[in-house]
């Protein structure tokens, strides 16, 4: 038996069968980085452009799209463009519509999951300078609409909580946010701040130091029938101190 069979050292004082084992072992490991290394090239040259930094999404004339041909037959003027856009289809709609195409979505093409409704405002657009955005996801189809709707300022909106119930918090938010209000909305209120919130956080004109609030007019607590608004208080009450023992009368002698 040699000596290396023996696991006797080498040369250089390294047993052969470790020495191999080691080598082995850094071939593989250069290999494995090597394989990551040009998987992460491949998945990189698939993606498409919208994905790809520092490269700017197109916008895509969508007017061929099946969903799209469906509900401009349903709806016909109340869809005033269709295009794609980061691979989502972004419908803008005729503000009296929106709840129809809602429906519509939902109903016949299966759009049962209302992923967000969110403001944005734009004061440079002296018309419309308000916007809402709805997200709609299917699952059947694995693909997100979004829907948006155009309004000036002091115009309600009609509310899609009768279409979709998840539609309440969403639409709150939007109007204690932007101050976009929502028609036939079951409980039209701020939902983060307080009635009387001097101005809405996400519009562009809002400051960004802040400004008076309004917090100093309110107590800090409310009868039952009180609140923020009339018949929303808690009927919360600050515990009432402990009565203070009463102190011993003095006595004199003739007591004694």
């Amino acid at each position: 038996m040699s000596d290396s069979e023996n696991g006797k050292p080498t040369g250089d004082g390294i047993p052969e069968a470790e020495s191999a084992e080691a080598k082995a072992k850094a071939e593989a490991a250069a290999k494995a980085k090597a394989d990551a290394a040009k998987a992460r090239a491949e998945a990189e040259a698939a993606k498409p452009a919208w994905e790809k930094d520092p490269v700017t999404p197109e916008w895509i004339d969508a007017e061929e799209d099946p969903l799209v041909e469906s509900l401009r037959s349903a709806h016909g003027e109340g869809l005033l463009s269709a295009k794609i856009f980061a691979g989502d289809l972004v419908l803008d709609v005729r503000l009296d519509d929106i709840r129809d195409v809602c429906r519509t979505l939902k109903e016949a093409h299966g759009y049962t999951l209302l992923v967000d409704i969110c403001g944005a405002h734009f004061p440079q657009r002296e018309e419309a300078p308000l916007e809402v955005i709805y997200i709609f996801y299917s699952l059947e189809a694995n693909r997100r609409v979004r829907l948006r709707v155009r309004l000036a300022e002091d115009v309600e909106v009609p509310s899609v909580t009768p279409v979709f119930a998840g539609a309440n918090w969403p639409e709150r938010e939007a109007y204690d946010m932007f101050g976009i209000r929502f028609a036939q909305h079951p409980d039209p209120t701020r939902i983060l701040l307080w009635e009387g919130f001097n101005g809405y956080p996400l519009r562009k004109e809002f400051p960004v130091e802040g400004i008076d609030t309004g917090a100093a007019i309110y107590p800090e607590f409310y009868e039952g029938s009180a609140g923020p608004v009339a018949g929303t208080g808690t009927g919360w009450k600050p515990p009432e101190p402990p009565a203070e023992p009463a102190e011993p009368e003095e006595t004199t002698g003739e007591d004694v």
